[in-house]
Parts: structure tokens; C-alpha cells; sequence
């Protein structure tokens, strides 16, 4: 059998036992394992051993669990509740304001913890149930929230940026930096199409009422406060990083302290806040490690069997597709692949083959990492098996059924597809900023 031949079973057992619904690490570890051992019997099991050395040395690894717990701290500690008042207040008077402020709001959900999980979570318990309240349109808030919390893995410190630069081994910093303005981007995009069809439909997202908006000016002044801590926490973070003065671990650190401390200052660290907040650390912290580890090993033996070669002369030599038409076809193939899998699980088995593919295409693994990001956003969003439309269907209230769901996604979608469009076109717009601060 040839090694073409090996790798491409390799890939279909992988993806049956996916469909089967294992848990991804133990598909894709499994099948790592045994096709190791039947190709180079004993001495296949040095490849999982080395895999796992080589896990346990990557010193940013350190970041994920203080990230995802600074994510979960600020979720538990209740600062979101009195950020989404403060937008409450100042954006209400506006047509479709509160929806607006709903993707304010998930912009500093997403600065401060890096997961699309915590955002979704904030954004379905306390802003859904006040914009249902208000009249707002249930289709399309449900979309809002959708939308908005996919932000948290392309906005800094994006937790699938840090875990896509230790499988591409790129610097994590400059693709912070490369999410950045495609982040704020697509926040524009998502409110420039809030503001429009509101104005067009006013009945879809109501002003508050006048009595509601009679507010004196020293109490929406006060209201800003709510501004302050979240703030301090992202600029103690990323500032420092960004100026020279930590590095990325100690600045996972310096923000999983501050959003202790932010819960300290409202009065709301509880031994109970504590508890949960470590717990669900562990267990998501432990997930990732186990991911990755089965994305070394199975990274490891295609690249023994020569895939990446095999696919570049398939894709180039046999076909004669160009670059641009390569990457689109890899573009594509995620968005197919996102209809059943989620971000790592995608990242996890693509990597082997598109990180080296893509390097010797020439393009910018940083700029890639950016379309990978915004093509997991779009696929966390896309039906039947998109993370999002899980997770409101979850928290969602009883009034917003399946097919509400499904409808409320369609335009943001394609807001989407309009935003990573113009990132693969105008590529300046990812790599400006790293290259200004790395040059």
C-alpha cells in the first residue's frame, strides 16, 4: 500500500470515528497511535513519547489555563452585568441601541477572556432576556448574541490564536496583533448592519422608552465606571505585553491576577466563585492539553508518510492550481468541515497539512491564522452542528425555538463571509498591525 494511500485512510478513520461521536483527543490520539505502531512497530511508540516531551516543554502552554481563567472569573464575579447596563443606558435612546451595545459589549467580554463560551454565556442570561423584555425582534437578537460572542476567539488574547500558534509554532504576540483589526472590523460590520435594518424596520429594535431615558447626566457619567475595571484588566494585560515589559506567560498571569482582583474590589470573590471558577479551568485546561498532545503525535506520522508532499503535488503538480486557488479550496473545506466539528477539532486535523502546504505557497502563516479564526467563527455558526446554535439553544428562554435560531444566523453569516473576503484580499488588514509594532 502506498503512503498516499495510508494517509488517506489514516484521514477517513479518523473523521468515522469522529462521526461516531468519540471524544476528539481519543479519535484522533487513537488513530495516531496504532497507525504509528503498525508502520514502524515498536519503535512507532518514540513518536507519541516524543509528542508528548514536546508538549510538555512548550513554556506558553502556561497561558491557556491563566486565560480561561480569567475568562470564567470575570464571568463568575458578575462584572459583565454592570458593563451591560452602562450600554444600556448610553446606547438605548438609539434605534436597535441595546443590540448595538450587546456587541459593545461582547467586544470587552471578548478583550478580557479570549472565549467565545464565557460571551455567549454573558450574552444569553443578561442582555437576551432584557432585549426580548424591550420588543426587540427575537429572531434577530438571537442572532446578535450569536454574533457577538463568536468574536472572543478572534479578538486578543484569543485562547484558538494561542493554541494555533504552538501547532504552526508562530509568535503568538503578532497574531494577537493580526486579530485586532479584523476583530473590530467585524464589530463594525455587525453594527453597520443593526443600525440599517432597524432604521429600516423600526419595529425589529425599539428605543427605550422616554421615561427610561431621563437619566441626569451625572448618573450616565457614573454609569461609565463599570468601563473602568474592565479596562484596567485589558491594558494591565496586553499593554504590558505589548510594550515590552512581560512576556506572553507573564501576561496570561498579570490578567488572571487583575480579574481576581476586580472581584475583589465589587465584593464578589466567594470560596463558591473560587471553586467554580478553578473547576471549570481544570477541566477545560486538561481538554486542550489532550488535544493538543493527539495533534503532535498525528501530526508527527503524516509527516513521516510524506502527506504534505503528496498533497502540494496533487494540488499543484497533477491539477496545476494556483496559489490563490489552493487556499480557497482550504478555505472551503473548513467551512464544510465546520458544520460538524469545532474550531480545535478543525485546527487539530487540518494543521499537518495546511501549516507546511501553506508555508511553501508563500503566503503569511500569521495572515492565515486570521482566515482559520474567522472561518471557526463563521463555523460555529453554520447548521446542524454549530457550537453557537448548541449553546443558545441551551440558555436560550422557552419563546425562541430551533428554527428561530437557524433563521436569526443567515445575515450575520454573511456579514462574515463578507469580512474574511476582504481579509483574503486586503491582507494588510490582519498584518498591519504586527508589523508596525515588530518591525
Amino acid at each position: 500500500m502506498s503512503y498516499e494511500m495510508i494517509a488517506l485512510l489514516m484521514f477517513a478513520s479518523m473523521m468515522l470515528m469522529l462521526m461516531t461521536g468519540q471524544r476528539v483527543f481519543a479519535a484522533i490520539g487513537f488513530v495516531a497511535a496504532a497507525s504509528a505502531f503498525l508502520l514502524w512497530g515498536d519503535g512507532g511508540s518514540e513518536i507519541a513519547f516524543s509528542a508528548a516531551m514536546k508538549l510538555m516543554k512548550w513554556y506558553p502552554l502556561l497561558t491557556l489555563p491563566l486565560f480561561i481563567y480569567m475568562g470564567y472569573m470575570l464571568s463568575e464575579s458578575g462584572i459583565a452585568n454592570d458593563l451591560y447596563r452602562m450600554f444600556h443606558v448610553w446606547f438605548g435612546p438609539l434605534r436597535g441601541g441595546l443590540a448595538i451595545g450587546t456587541i459593545f459589549l461582547m467586544v470587552v467580554i471578548s478583550a478580557m477572556n479570549g472565549l467565545s463560551v464565557a460571551g455567549m454565556a454573558i450574552g444569553a442570561t443578561i442582555a437576551l432576556p432584557e432585549l426580548l423584555k424591550r420588543g426587540y425582534d427575537k429572531t434577530m437578537v438571537t442572532g446578535v448574541v450569536q454574533a457577538g460572542s463568536s468574536l472572543g476567539i478572534l479578538v486578543p488574547p484569543s485562547v484558538v490564536l494561542v493554541l494555533y500558534g504552538m501547532i504552526a509554532r508562530q509568535p503568538v504576540g503578532q497574531l494577537w496583533l493580526a486579530g485586532v483589526m479584523p476583530g473590530l472590523m467585524m464589530a463594525g460590520l455587525f453594527i453597520l448592519y443593526i443600525g440599517l435594518r432597524c432604521w429600516l424596520q423600526p419595529g425589529l429594535g425599539p428605543p427605550l422608552p422616554a421615561e427610561e431615558r431621563r437619566l441626569p447626566l451625572v448618573e450616565k457619567l457614573r454609569l461609565l465606571q463599570a468601563g473602568v475595571l474592565p479596562l484596567v484588566i485589558f491594558f494591565s494585560m496586553t499593554g504590558l505585553f505589548l510594550f515590552g515589559y512581560t512576556s506572553l506567560v507573564e501576561s496570561s498571569a498579570v490578567g488572571a491576577l487583575a480579574a481576581t482582583l476586580a472581584a475583589l474590589v465589587k465584593g464578589r470573590l466567594t470560596w463558591q466563585v473560587i471553586d467554580d471558577t478553578i473547576r471549570r479551568t481544570l477541566g477545560v485546561s486538561c481538554m486542550f492539553m489532550w488535544i493538543i498532545l493527539a495533534a503532535l503525535c498525528f501530526g508527527a506520522v503524516f509527516d513521516g508518510l510524506g502527506a504534505v508532499r503528496a498533497i502540494e503535488g496533487l494540488f499543484i503538480g497533477q491539477l496545476g492550481l494556483g496559489p490563490w486557488e489552493v487556499l480557497i479550496l482550504m478555505q472551503l473545506s473548513f467551512l464544510v468541515m465546520g458544520t460538524f466539528l469545532d474550531d480545535t477539532a478543525m485546527l487539530v486535523i487540518v494543521a499537518p497539512l495546511y501549516v507546511p502546504l501553506i508555508r511553501q505557497l508563500g503566503f503569511d502563516l500569521v495572515w492565515y491564522g486570521v482566515l482559520y479564526t474567522i472561518t471557526c467563527q463563521i463555523a460555529y455558526m453554520t447548521p446542524p452542528f454549530g457550537y453557537n446554535l448548541f449553546l443558545i439553544r441551551a440558555m436560550a428562554p422557552p419563546e425562541i425555538r430551533l428554527a428561530d435560531i437557524y433563521r436569526s444566523i443567515v445575515p450575520f453569516v454573511l456579514v462574515m463571509v463578507v469580512a474574511l473576503v476582504l481579509v483574503m484580499v486586503f491582507p494588510q488588514i490582519a498584518l498591519w498591525l504586527p508589523q508596525q509594532h515588530y518591525r
